[in-house]
């Protein structure tokens, strides 16, 4: 299953699933059409265009008699429409690389807007043939739909610090999907994503590698699972420093392309990505890839976070439309970054302020911009698929304030689908399961071409 999951569909960085009506098929599109409705609110366009598509139209039916003062009143309409696009949009200042140029709605209709999508740019990491995964929107709403009566099941009903319901429905969807002979953890705190990975594939084994035993944790429930070698507590051995070619035989599997790794442990991705390079492993998610100028560890959506990559790369210039559309979004959304906590003196904006970050940030490295662009063009030369779990829902469904949108990609339920989401069962959910998203990966790797 594992060696044949990829087609050679190209992944779209904004929208990284095909298009809703293409791909939601069934009821759920029938209900994805019941929620469109809210289409009447959407703009179409800026006001000096929709005259202009005007214009034709209007002249045949005006009288030639009166044509003159109608078509000079057209033109002086036009003129003021661009003479107010001119006065509040972009300012003439702006450095010509300023991500606003890359936005495809102008500033001005930017600042009232509270959850659009993606108008920051998603930076999103290319891989080698352009290749991406093969499921798509209809799975992913069809996985919802049976996920959801598990995730009520939760042993670990407060798992504060750890995976909400969107990592949860991204971590099962993915093993379920990928059916791997083994499944190895690195961090599993009290256990919750041992428990996902058990209900996603209930007879597949799973090695679990965390410094602390889930029964260590006093503070609440834990989840220990019958089929799992743990290495914890006096037998912690880093994900790095293990024997994988033993361990691996031990447990009967002769095939490292049929394995699957999480990484929750908030160490440096890249220094992970290589690591797994170097021991064969193909299939990796990552649980927490943080956005530019956040986060402890120096991640993936960080190292594509480039100039040469769609949605990459950023202006520190304080008076740009991306400083002005940060310090707005700041005032709505938690984790969103202000220009003065992205930027670091000298203009840095990589990773978080100009550092890699390590280890829970307990370690960090200054890098120049030469450092972080080498990053980029190294993760290109073995990646072989890269994916981002999008949000479950739109914000208006969820009432999450953490996640920034202007940096996301679309949700799987977009917000107006209220239908959807209630036929889904995500209404049943506590509005807290959803505060926990920051950025899921997965990603398939192999040896660089020679």
């Amino acid at each position: 299953m594992l060696g044949s999951f990829l087609s050679a569909r190209r992944a779209i960085p904004i929208s990284p699933h095909t298009p809703r009506e293409e791909e939601a098929g069934g009821s759920r599109a029938a209900l994805a059409a019941e929620d469109a409705d809210d289409s009447k609110t959407r703009s179409h366009g800026p006001l000096g265009v929709r005259i202009l598509r005007m214009l034709p139209y209007r002249v045949t039916q005006i009288h030639r008699s009166c044509f003159f003062p109608a078509a000079f009143l057209l033109l002086l309409l036009l003129l003021v429409a661009v003479f107010v696009r001119h006065r509040f949009g972009r300012g003439a200042c702006e450095a010509p690389y300023d991500p606003g140029s890359r936005m495809a709605i102008s500033s001005a209709r930017l600042d009232g807007l509270a959850s659009d999508f993606g108008i920051l740019g998603v930076p999103w990491c290319r891989s080698k043939d352009g290749k991406t995964v093969e499921w798509g929107l209809k799975d992913l709403i069809e996985g919802l739909e049976e996920f959801v009566p598990i995730y009520e099941a939760l042993p670990i009903k407060n798992n504060t610090n750890g995976m909400g319901f969107d990592h949860s429905f991204g971590l099962w969807f993915m093993a379920r999907w990928l059916k791997p002979v083994l499944m190895i953890e690195s961090e599993a705190f009290r256990g919750h994503s041992t428990w996902i990975l058990r209900q996603a594939l209930p007879e597949t084994p799973i090695i679990s590698i965390s410094i602390h035993h889930p029964e260590e944790y006093l503070e609440g429930p834990a989840y220990v699972d019958g089929n799992c070698t743990y290495f914890t507590g006096k037998d912690y051995v880093d994900f790095g420093s293990i024997n994988w070619r033993n361990l691996l035989e031990k447990h009967g599997v002769s095939n490292i392309n049929q394995v699957l790794i999480f990484f929750d442990d908030h160490q440096n991705q890249l220094k992970r990505l290589k690591q797994a390079l170097k021991f064969g492993f193909q299939h990796l998610i990552f649980e927490h890839s943080y956005d530019t100028g956040i986060g402890d560890h120096y991640s993936l959506r960080q190292i594509c976070d480039q100039f040469f990559v769609g949605g990459g790369g950023h202006s520190c210039f304080v008076d740009g439309d991306e400083a002005r559309i940060r310090r707005k979004r700041r005032k709505m959304w938690e984790n969103a970054v202000d220009i003065d906590e992205l930027c670091a003196d000298g203009e840095a904006w990589w990773g978080v302020r100009g550092e890699m970050r390590d280890d829970f940030n307990r370690s960090n490295e200054a890098i120049s911009h030469a450092d972080h662009f080498r990053n980029g063009r190294h993760v290109e030369s073995f990646l072989d698929a890269y994916w981002e779990l999008p949000p479950v829902a739109g914000p208006s469904l969820t009432h999450q304030a953490r996640y920034d949108p202007a940096r996301t990609p679309n949700p799987i339920v977009e917000d107006g689908q209220y239908s959807l989401f209630r036929q889904l069962g995500l209404s049943r959910l506590d509005r807290d399961a959803f505060n926990g998203y920051a950025c899921m990966v997965y990603t398939k790797i192999s040896a660089p071409e020679l």
